[in-house]
């Protein structure tokens, strides 16, 4: 079975009713793109659509394509969308909110965050911190290396939190790939231990916890836990067909590490929030906190790196930054966010198809097309 975590978060990084949330009622033919029409030509991808927003303001949100393979419907504005490891984002904010309130610490071990596991994992791994896991800085390998193991939970009818518990169990008790706080190495397991420790330290599920504490004060009503859309929304795709069977999905216990659907405009709030964060207009954090998000961790000299479920870039796609991005796939959709928090601006593209069919391709098309509108070229300084 091929890992539906497939994920090239750096494609950006290397050189590729809210506050801010209009009506914007636009027709389809309104909204038909020709960028984003251009983006698909000579691929495979059914549909795509993205959003600009500028000066902190979403725009309408752009679309192309038909829903599914095989049926007329075309991609329509205000349906969900799949923004995969983008959720990584969101997974960070509950935790900073969470420390915010006492419940959690940044600098407190892991051993200390999940006592009951501190004799079966890895030793390596008792003293990473939060910042750590979500960052890619834990030494963590990407996924589990038993798949069998993984695809246990596909059928498993345990409450998520135990399911997650049970994971992470596994998951730490494998040696790690390197030492914590050294190289990066992306990893879709450490926001799923992050998760579990908030579970433990409030008794509460991720789920339920990521809904109150960052979904509803933001008054993204779309959220679905559910992999797969229902009538009349677009479906992911892979390999040429509808991704429909079960296990072309990630099973819903990984949703932490990124695995829902939300509307663009809902997924713009949150985009907006975070911008606004910065400036200390933020709904949801303290600007230290937001600041302490995009930080990245590892910057290099250029101050490039890992922040805490988002890529760091000075200048994307030699854009003048600095910016957050991130990428996000499941392998049956490709999503791509480079937000400019300096100036309020931001793009977001995502298609209902990913590397198999050219997602990947089509929707960073897309973005070199979207992002020149709202960033200035950057120029390198004279030596």
């Amino acid at each position: 079975m091929e890992l539906n975590r497939r994920n090239v978060a750096k494609a950006l990084a290397l050189g590729l009713a809210s506050p801010g949330i209009g009506a914007c009622a636009t027709t389809h033919a309104e909204a038909v793109s020709p960028v984003l029409i251009e983006a698909m030509a000579d691929k495979a991808v059914p549909g795509m659509t993205a959003l600009v927003i500028r000066d902190f303001e979403a725009g309408p949100e752009l679309v192309a394509g038909v829903r599914a393979l095989g049926r007329s419907e075309p991609v329509a504005p205000g349906t969900r969308w799949h923004p995969g490891s983008n959720g990584k984002s969101m997974t960070a904010t509950l935790i900073a909110r969470l420390v915010e309130a006492g419940a959690l610490a940044w600098d407190r071990p892991l051993a200390q965050m999940l006592p009951d596991l501190t004799e079966t994992m890895q030793p390596a791994y008792r003293g990473v911190t939060l910042p750590d896991l979500l960052s890619h800085h834990a030494g963590l390998p990407e996924n589990i290396s038993d798949m069998d193991f993984f695809a246990t939970f596909y059928d498993d009818a345990a409450p998520l939190m135990a399911q997650r518990l049970r994971y992470v169990t596994s998951c730490l008790r494998e040696a790690p790939i390197g030492p914590a706080r050294a190289d990066p190495s992306y990893s879709n397991t450490g926001p799923i231990i992050a998760a579990v420790c908030a579970e433990h330290a409030t008794g509460h599920s991720f789920e339920s916890l990521i809904v109150s504490e960052v979904f509803a004060p933001l008054g993204m009503g779309s959220i679905s836990f559910d992999q797969y859309g229902g009538a009349g929304e677009p479906s992911g795709h892979v390999d040429g067909r509808i991704a429909n069977r079960p296990q072309d999905a990630n099973p819903r216990m990984f949703a932490p590490a990124g695995a829902m659907r939300v509307t663009m405009r809902d997924w713009a709030r949150f985009c907006i929030d975070h911008m606004r964060g910065e400036h200390g207009h933020g709904r949801l954090l303290r600007a230290e906190s937001y600041r302490f998000l995009h930080a990245p961790q590892d910057a290099s000299a250029d101050g490039a790196g890992w922040a805490l479920g988002w890529g760091a870039a000075p200048h994307p796609m030699n854009l003048t930054g600095p910016a957050l991005t991130h990428s996000g796939s499941d392998g049956n959709w490709y999503a791509l966010v480079c937000l400019f928090p300096q100036t309020g601006n931001g793009v977001l593209v995502v298609s209902n198809a990913a590397e198999s069919m050219g997602g990947d391709q089509s929707t960073l098309a897309a973005m070199r097309a979207l992002a020149p509108t709202v960033a200035a070229p950057w120029s390198s300084p004279p030596a």
